[in-house]
């Protein structure tokens, strides 16, 4: 499986991806950090990576529909938590990966749950 990682994560995180086995990119590294929301996702399918992100917005399937995508991981972080908790998310997430194919969903990752949004069926123009 392939990630990419938006703009919220740095190299710690990309580290935890690499250590366990997958190719993973960074908008900082293809220097896209910026692009509309719409490219990042568009740039995502094309290149069929799952998007890694914090942003919120890509929990809207009506705008993003993860049937069209390698999927969407969207973290959730309560305020003034720090990078540790984000590196846990990130664990607990790749760790169910091993029981679920997160291709073609939306995975909101919370602590202590993952809501996995099955395909959406809606025309992404």
């Amino acid at each position: 499986m392939k990630f990419k990682l938006d703009e919220n994560f740095g190299t710690r995180v990309k580290n935890i991806f690499q250590s366990e086995g997958y190719d993973v990119q960074t908008v900082h590294d293809q220097g896209i950090a910026g692009c509309s929301d719409r490219d990042l996702f568009r740039k995502c399918c094309a290149e069929s990576r799952c998007l890694v992100t914090m942003d919120l917005d890509f929990a809207d399937v009506t705008r993003f529909p993860p049937n069209q995508s390698s999927g969407i991981a969207v973290f959730r972080q309560p305020k003034n938590s720090g990078i540790s908790f984000i590196e846990q998310l990130v664990r607990q997430y790749l760790k169910a990966l091993t029981n679920i194919r997160s291709d073609e969903k939306l995975c909101i990752i919370e602590a202590g749950r993952i809501r996995v949004h099955e395909a959406w069926d809606a025309d992404f123009p």
